[in-house]
């Protein structure tokens, strides 16, 4: 997928890979995406929830080989 930004979460915990998530999207303009790499077990609940509650679309998001889990987010 393509992306505008990355911000690389992994190894740090909650509520870490969502606080850098929330300062990058502020960087972005409207309909950008951004793609989080996070290895925290919760974040898919944690940025699923982030999502709803700020109206940002959580576009996909997955669990990839090496156990971290990626997100891409797109601005509202």
């Amino acid at each position: 997928m393509v992306f505008d930004k990355e911000v690389d979460a992994r190894g740090l915990n909650c509520p870490l890979p969502i606080l850098r998530a929330k300062k990058a999207l502020a960087e972005l303009q409207a309909g950008q995406v951004l793609r989080v790499l996070a290895t925290d077990p919760g974040s898919a609940k944690d940025f699923a929830a982030f999502a709803r509650q700020t109206g940002h679309e959580l576009i996909e998001q997955n669990e990839r080989p090496d156990q971290s889990f990626e997100f891409f987010l797109r601005r509202k």
